[in-house]
């Protein structure tokens, strides 16, 4: 039996920092939720995912602009840190799977 952790993101992209090795991409991903009145608000929640394949990195950088509407999957891997004698523990998503799926509206 094998056993796992993934995700999967469907929204806009923000931001894109491309590293030598690496590149994070931060997706905005949209609730609904009842606000006071029983009216619709609109939730947005900011994830930030990281891509270490060099051939996603680079179909990334040749066709993906901030804007774009995308779906992006992958595995779900918690790690830690240490800085200034404290530990920081942060879960990161690595990208298996990152799609296009509207280009930004003009």
């Amino acid at each position: 039996m094998i056993n796992f952790a993934k995700f999967e993101i469907i929204g806009r992209i923000g931001e894109i920092d491309a590293k030598p090795m690496v590149t994070n991409v931060s997706v905005c991903a949209n609730y609904r939720r009842r606000g006071e009145g029983d009216e619709w608000i609109e939730d947005s929640y900011w994830n930030r995912v990281v891509i270490f394949s060099e051939g996603q990195r680079k179909y990334i950088e040749e066709r993906v602009h901030v804007g774009d509407l995308v779906r992006v999957a992958g595995r779900l891997r918690d790690s830690s840190y240490e800085r200034d004698g404290t530990t920081h523990y942060t879960t990161d998503r690595i990208v298996e799977e990152f799609g296009v799926l509207a280009p930004k509206s003009a």
